[in-house]
C-alpha cells in the first residue's frame, strides 16, 4: 500500500516503466510522507479499442493512473499527489496532461495487511516497523 496502476493501450519501455515508477514513489512518498517500501507499481497494456470514454474509442495515448492509499491523507495532501503524477505521467509518455487521468481512493490502513501484517495508520510507520520481525525489518529498512 499503495498501490498505484497504470492502464494503457501502448507498450510501455522498460524506461518509461522505470521513470513512472521512480516518480510515483518519490511523490507518494515525501507527498503522502510514507517509507519508499509501501510504494507498489503495476502495468496494464490494453488491447487497442478496449478503453472507452462517454461511449467512445478512448484516444491511444491515453492514461489512467488508479491509486489506492490508505486513508487520513488530506486535500492538500491529495492534491499534491495529483498534479505532479499527471504532469510527469504525461512528461514520461510524451502525452498531454489532459490525457492522464489520476483517482486517489482511501483505503482504512485496517482493511490492508503486507509483509504478514496489518498496516498501520498514517504517521505510524515506524512504531509499525520497530514491531516486524528482525529480518523483514532489515529487509524493509534497506529499502528506504
Amino acid at each position: 500500500m499503495p498501490t498505484y496502476a497504470f492502464t494503457t493501450m501502448r507498450h510501455l519501455s522498460a524506461e518509461q516503466r522505470g521513470k513512472l515508477v521512480e516518480s510515483v514513489t518519490t511523490i507518494h512518498q515525501v507527498e503522502a510522507t510514507a517509507p519508499r517500501y509501501f510504494v507498489q507499481v503495476v502495468f496494464y497494456t490494453m488491447e487497442p479499442g478496449s478503453m472507452y470514454i462517454g461511449g467512445e474509442t478512448a484516444p491511444d495515448d491515453h492514461v489512467w493512473v488508479r491509486a489506492d492509499i490508505r486513508s487520513g491523507r488530506t486535500r492538500e495532501q491529495k492534491a499534491a499527489i495529483l498534479q505532479p503524477i499527471m504532469l510527469e505521467t504525461g512528461e514520461i509518455l510524451g502525452t498531454s496532461p489532459e490525457n492522464v487521468w489520476v483517482y486517489v481512493s482511501d483505503i482504512p490502513a485496517e482493511g490492508v495487511a503486507e509483509f504478514g501484517h496489518v498496516l498501520p495508520q498514517p504517521g505510524g510507520e515506524e512504531e509499525w516497523l520497530a514491531s516486524l520481525p528482525g529480518l523483514l525489518r532489515e529487509k524493509l529498512m534497506a529499502a528506504s
